[in-house]
């Protein structure tokens, strides 16, 4: 009896602390997200500090409660490009903001939202304020964005990655055939290269053609703004690169990559120096999320007259999809949502995508070819847009692209696994079944596929890639003969989809909205953009983010470096049978 007691009251003891744990984390909850709304206070001399040591993404929520819940206020770890450039076009006009601190060695970003922030980097030094940015290591990406600093800090024991573009490949035949996969592999195109991983073990000639023509045309566009930015003729900048003369942060210094080295407080004295503070005195420092809820000297225009700017990032898939990829039911109900408001006037299609499923590309199409009957359409694509990414942006009424975005690769392939050497010999698992007709198991993962079943599937594929064509033909006004020359899966910039008519301008998603504007005959000052759909935020985004993080952290707990080659396993198993995007591990650094 007294042990029960001991059990009973042990428990009453750990229901009483798990309440009180909650009570408190529940008050820590609501005071976080109770301030969100508090204005923040900007005092004369303020420096705003732009952390970009975190992932990038096309749009997060406005007030994420991570950002002071999780982090202290460093940030979340993801930061949206909308609202990396609304603090930086306030700060603009601020004149309690003196200048920016950019804090940046290795932004998690491809090479167009790179273009992007720097373009308004460049543009808040028309205001005749400062940019400075330190950093104990530098990447490609970071050596970009300082180039356009007044006063660039390498910490003298640092480092500076300076090498050239690489573009790489992840080949998984060999794996395949150690554990007994074979892939069937259905395709139209000889550069359709995104099921080259699958059955060979480099790059063929013709995906090897397609990846240097557009590596050496962002490097063109990359290293020409660093060379036009820092004064340093081509000729001389790509003789640093090919003789390796990066060695020591003094290198990049003497052959003026970057203005200085030095550490922290050298660094924190120049800027003391530049807006006129004393020795000792401390710098009022004011980090982006918390600039966002400043005073606004942007202004908007009225509500009743909106630009809708439709987000897609990610994968493409069938369904409402999860966070990081786009489904189509989201998008096309985002589409609806904005053709039959009276208050949208045009709408911005963003796409940053390498493709993903075939029907899910088709059913927004669709969507995109009703709602520009009713009003504009036009399309901005950020890093990629590529095969089902161009598939949702060729029907727009124009196109934009940044000169480094990725895409074209309009085609499409269609895969699927046979696993039964491995379920066989390998696992000693074996099957049998019956049907009521000849291709009633079709198709089937655990047996060899015939020939007609085969056909079957490249028939399909043939139809996918019949019915692409003809469609972005439409959408291009070309013929069918001219836009397949540019088809066959071929990947290209969008300095070259310019060139070849698959883009109508080049520049960035400001462009895009300024154009949709001007077909919705709005004035600059009577207009306001809204971005769609809308984020979640508070106690939804608090457990959706506990949840995937705690997820992802098992997978790398217990995968280690192979954590990412299981996440492309999943995106496997959950692909459609046809499928129209690029390569699956297409990495460019």
């Amino acid at each position: 009896m007294l042990q029960f007691l001991k059990y009973v009251f042990a428990t009453i003891v750990g229901l009483f602390l798990f309440f009180v744990v909650c009570f408190f984390i529940l008050v820590g909850i609501g005071s976080i997200m109770s301030s969100a709304d508090e204005k923040t206070f900007v005092s004369k001399n303020s420096v705003l500090k732009i952390d970009l040591n975190q992932v990038i993404t096309e749009n997060i929520p406005q007030k994420d409660p991570f950002t002071e819940l999780l982090s202290g206020g460093r940030g979340p770890g993801r930061l949206g490009l909308p609202q990396i450039k609304e603090a930086i076009a306030n700060a603009k006009l601020d004149p309690n903001i003196k200048g920016i601190y950019l804090h940046a060695e290795y932004p998690a970003a491809g090479f167009a939202t790179l273009e992007e922030i720097r373009s308004y980097l460049i543009d808040f030094k028309k205001s005749k304020k400062f940019v400075y940015s330190y950093a104990e290591i530098m990447s490609e990406g970071s050596v970009y964005l300082s180039s356009v600093a007044d006063k660039s800090y390498l910490t003298p024991s640092g480092g500076l990655d300076f090498n050239g573009l690489n573009a790489k490949y992840t080949f998984m035949k060999g794996l395949f055939e150690k554990i007994g996969v074979k892939p069937e592999i259905f395709r139209v195109g000889e550069y359709k290269s995104a099921v080259e991983p699958f059955f060979r073990t480099n790059m063929s000639d013709a995906n090897r053609e397609q990846t240097q023509s557009f590596i050496n045309d962002i490097a063109a566009r990359f290293y020409g703004d660093i060379s036009q930015a820092r004064n340093i003729p081509m000729t001389d900048l790509n003789n640093i690169l090919n003789g390796a003369l990066i060695q020591e942060p003094g290198d990049a210094v003497k052959y003026k990559l970057i203005t200085n080295t030095g550490y922290w407080d050298e660094f924190e004295q120049a800027l003391r120096h530049e807006i006129g503070l004393e020795k000792d005195k401390k710098i009022d420092y004011v980090t982006l999320n918390k600039y966002l809820k400043a005073e606004k000297y942007v202004k908007e225009g009225s509500l009743s007259k909106r630009i809708a700017v439709i987000v897609g990032e990610g994968d493409i898939v069938t369904g409402e999809g999860e966070e990081g990829s786009i489904g189509s039911d989201k998008i096309v109900k985002e589409l609806q949502k904005a053709r039959n408001d009276s208050k949208v006037k045009a709408i911005v299609l963003r796409i940053n995508s390498g493709g993903g499923s075939s029907l899910a590309s088709d059913v927004m199409w669709r969507e995109v070819e009703l709602t520009k009957k009713v009003k504009p359409v036009i399309a901005s694509m950020g890093d990629y847009a590529a095969s089902g990414g161009y598939y949702m942006a060729m029907s727009c009424d124009t196109i934009v692209a940044r000169p480094t975005t990725i895409t074209g690769s309009i085609g499409i392939f269609g895969m699927i696994f046979n696993v039964e050497t491995l379920m066989n010999q390998k696992l000693g698992i074996t099957f049998d079944a019956v049907g009521s007709h000849k291709f009633s198991d079709f198709p089937s993962a655990t047996r060899t596929m015939s020939d007609a079943e085969k056909m079957k599937i490249q028939n399909s594929v043939n139809h996918g890639y019949e019915t692409f064509t003809a469609k972005a033909a439409k959408g291009r006004r070309m013929s069918v003969e001219q836009l397949k020359s540019l088809a066959g899966g071929r990947v290209w910039t969008g300095t070259q989809a310019k060139a070849n008519g698959l883009v109508d301008v080049l520049g960035g998603l400001d462009d895009a909205i300024k154009i949709a504007a001007k077909k919705a005959k709005l004035k600059d000052d009577e207009y306001r953009v809204k971005y769609y759909p809308i984020q979640k935020s508070g106690f939804a985004a608090i457990f959706d983010k506990f949840g995937k993080d705690q997820e992802e952290e098992k997978v790398r707990a217990y995968l280690g470096s192979l954590a990412p080659f299981a996440k492309q396993i999943k995106t496997l198993q959950s692909m459609d049978k046809l499928q129209a995007r690029m390569p699956f591990e297409l990495e460019i650094k």
